[in-house]
């Protein structure tokens, strides 16, 4: 397994580089747990309420914005520490969109510089200061963003105090073509990012991926070998690999890597161009399915115990018991 480019590790303030990393009231969903799944052991839990916000996105900048920011506000009043946004909602996920939609987004810091609401980065700018308003650590979605005459499909990590984490740029653009089914080339518009992002925050260290990403286990394995406990993917399956994958590759990914894996997509709009697949869901370390929801615009809330990767890991020690005489990920984890 191959990876050119290095992963980006956030902590705070640190930001470090490892080059050879060898318009309706959100509801709340569904939630299934299989009691055949138990936790093996009694070890000590250590336990974080998310909340995932699959909102309807329309072609309205101003009011997706608003939309967004109430979905974090509930969901904080509900006792949630972290929240994740859906891919691309502040826009219609369209190539014609994505250049009318861009915002910039400055780089990751403790004091990272966040523009004011009336600049050209609303989105931005309302991430931050909800995330600082409500003390919630926001996984932001997606949104394009533009920097240096190129556009970028782009999550934003804010911690609870306001500060832009970390970034994460779609990695694996979305070009694909089924005949009489779906064609879609987020290369038509976007450049690929060129890093694989960590963020450690106040609940746990994340590992972000944006949609496509979530098909290519190398990525989800070289988070889990940086001690990655959640990896989030915002994304926006649609109708035609929707139902045949989305669930799929959210349990192969928490299976392989035996962490969780949590997705948010936008909800589906009936007669949009592109119809979003919906089903949100959050995934435990055994490949469980902890919640998920429909199609329709919903809040998922679910309550991870993050105690249950390292005593999965415990159990069944995959990564010790990997043949690196036969075969290898490359690279190493920068110490964040």
């Amino acid at each position: 397994m191959l990876l050119r480019r290095g992963l980006l590790v956030t902590r705070g303030p640190l930001l470090s580089l490892a080059s050879n990393w060898t318009p309706q009231r959100p509801r709340a969903a569904r939630t299934s747990v299989s009691s055949s799944m138990a936790d093996p052991s009694p070890a000590a839990s250590k336990k974080v309420k998310m909340a995932i916000c699959q909102l309807l996105v329309t072609a309205d900048k101003e009011e997706n914005i608003k939309c967004a920011r109430k979905a974090i506000e509930d969901a904080a009043k509900q006792g949630s520490s972290i929240v994740v946004l859906p891919e691309m909602w502040n826009c219609p996920y369209s190539n014609d969109s994505f250049p009318t939609y861009a915002e910039e987004v400055p780089s990751p810091g403790p004091d990272s510089p966040v523009a004011p609401a009336t600049s050209t980065s609303p989105s931005v700018s309302m991430m931050a200061d909800v995330s600082r308003q409500c003390g919630v650590t926001l996984v932001g979605g997606s949104i394009p963003e533009c920097s240096n005459g190129k556009l970028y499909n782009t999550c934003c990590v804010f911690g609870s105090r306001g500060s832009l984490l970390g970034k994460h740029r779609k990695t694996h653009l979305f070009d694909i073509d089924i005949p009489g089914k779906i064609r879609f080339m987020e290369s038509d518009t976007l450049t690929a990012g060129d890093k694989l992002t960590v963020v450690d925050t106040d609940v746990g260290r994340l590992g972000i991926g944006i949609c496509y990403d979530i098909r290519f286990p190398e990525m989800a394995l070289l988070y889990a070998k940086a001690g990655v406990q959640i990896i989030v993917y915002p994304g926006a399956f649609n109708t035609t690999t929707g139902p045949a994958h989305w669930e799929v590759v959210q349990r192969a990914r928490a299976v392989d890597c035996q962490l969780f894996v949590v997705t948010c997509s936008p909800a589906r709009q009936e007669g949009a161009g592109y119809q979003a697949w919906g089903h949100s869901t959050a995934v435990g370390p055994f490949g469980e399915v902890l919640a998920t929801c429909g199609h329709e615009q919903a809040t998922v809330f679910v309550e991870l115990d993050l105690a249950q990767v390292e005593r999965r890991r415990e159990n069944m020690p995959f990564m010790r018991q990997r043949r690196a005489d036969l075969y290898s990920l490359t690279g190493e984890a920068a110490k964040p």
